[in-house]
């Protein structure tokens, strides 16, 4: 895979903010945003055997392949120079603690954070 592809909600505004701080952060062309409302976000959840009708994990798909919950989002920040310190850190929290952190966020992050007409990347 020649870029990081990152699946997301497009609709979610902490989803949106998300990727809008990785823009902000990360390295330019490091990766590709695919809203998973989007046809090419569609197409790869079914590639790869996701649910295509919602999405509780963002989703990252790299030269190893996908990654989801909290260890797809320690991938993701571990990739960008100036926080692999951070991810490493965090990667110490045993995977339970971390993951249910992380789906208690993904269950109430309409709720918390609201839903949005607009997605940060077009498609």
């Amino acid at each position: 895979m020649e870029k990081n592809i990152i699946i997301f909600d497009g609709e979610c505004n902490l989803c949106n903010g998300v990727v809008g701080w990785l823009l902000k952060f990360a390295p330019y062309d490091m990766f590709q945003f695919v809203p998973f409302q989007s046809p090419k976000g569609q197409l790869l959840l079914k590639q790869y055997g996701f649910p295509t009708e919602d999405l509780t994990t963002v989703i990252l798909f790299d030269e190893n392949g996908p990654h989801t919950h909290s260890d797809g989002f320690l991938e993701i920040v571990s990739k960008i120079p100036k926080w692999r310190l951070v991810a490493a850190l965090l990667a110490y929290i045993p995977k339970i603690i971390r993951d249910t952190i992380y789906t208690v966020a993904s269950k109430n992050r309409v709720r918390w954070f609201g839903k949005s007409n607009a997605c940060t990347v077009s498609f």
